[in-house]
């Protein structure tokens, strides 16, 4: 029997992780015979592809493994979107956890829509692993908190995590960026996507993901200095996607507190008044690494 969805899982260095997310996959309620999984395993140097090939030879979906030297997401994407057999496709990192009813969800909407080319699920709004974890689940949540079909949400990314994409789309606008190895392959496709007239959206099902785990300055900082880092590719791409302003510290800080707002208005919960601050750190971790990889352009090549 022909998959509906093809539940695609992109992964490097997920060992501490990856069993959690494969279970979630697994107590789905949509019918795993209409499902199928293809893992792309991108150079992991810990146990994560021996673990993945362990739950393969058990479950009761059919699944794919590839494994590569590392070559980045969007050629990882890329491996998922050319053997994908689903109408749709559905992308599950490996540290991300879904409700049971996530996959059929996602699924109903789009037979519902077909005008829509992808749509999410939304962000947990649980505590997390510790506050700065909660914070940062808090803040991701919050940016989502918008109406996908406005212009204001061309600069706020989907992501590919949790999201659902109609297979018909992604090959209208050309697949992935295989040049985009790093983050903002997602950001440069939603950009593509919806400018082919496909409409994005949220629908009321919760994952969670990275922010479930206790985390550390060190990694926020890092993760948002490598996507301030990549996304320099993507806006160079797309001149004008966003507002070089907004990146700086006093604008990081009234969107914190935009965000705390919107929060407070859900949780009630006093602790979400820490992300202006939260904000000005990862904003000004972004900017580091956009200046470096701007820089890096101008560096003469060997």
């Amino acid at each position: 029997m022909k998959p509906k969805i093809t539940i695609g899982v992109c992964v490097r260095n997920c060992a501490d992780h990856i069993k959690d997310a494969i279970k979630s996959i697994l107590d789905q309620d949509f019918p795993h015979e209409l499902m199928e999984v293809i893992f792309v395993d991108d150079g992991s140097v810990d146990n994560t592809l021996s673990i993945v090939q362990e739950y393969v030879s058990t479950m009761d979906i059919p699944a794919k493994i590839f494994h590569t030297s590392w070559q980045g997401l969007g050629p990882a994407r890329t491996i998922v979107v050319r053997n994908a057999r689903g109408k749709y496709i559905i992308w599950v990192d490996g540290d991300m956890m879904m409700s049971g009813d996530y996959m059929r969800k996602l699924v109903e909407f789009m037979e519902q829509h077909p005008e829509a080319g992808i749509t999410k699920g939304k962000q947990t709004l649980e505590p997390c692993g510790n506050l700065l974890a909660t914070l940062e689940a808090y803040s991701r949540a919050a940016c989502r908190l918008l109406d996908y079909q406005s212009e204001k949400a061309r600069s706020k990314a989907l992501g590919t995590g949790g999201c659902i994409y109609r297979v018909e789309a992604i090959e209208q606008v050309g697949g992935f960026d295989q040049n985009l190895r790093g983050y903002g392959e997602d950001w440069d496709i939603e950009i593509r996507i919806r400018d082919a007239g496909w409409s994005l959206h949220t629908v009321d099902t919760e994952f969670s993901d990275y922010e479930k785990y206790k985390m550390t300055w060190k990694i926020l900082w890092k993760k948002y200095w490598l996507r301030g880092y990549y996304n320099h590719h993507v806006i160079n791409k797309h001149r004008g996607i966003i507002k070089h302003y907004r990146m700086f510290p006093p604008a990081a800080f009234l969107s914190g507190i935009l965000q705390a707002h919107k929060v407070f208005k859900l949780t009630y919960q006093k602790k979400v008044f820490l992300l202006p601050f939260q904000c000005v750190f990862k904003m000004t971790a972004w900017y580091f690494g956009f200046v470096r990889s701007h820089l890096n352009s101008y560096e003469p090549q060997p």
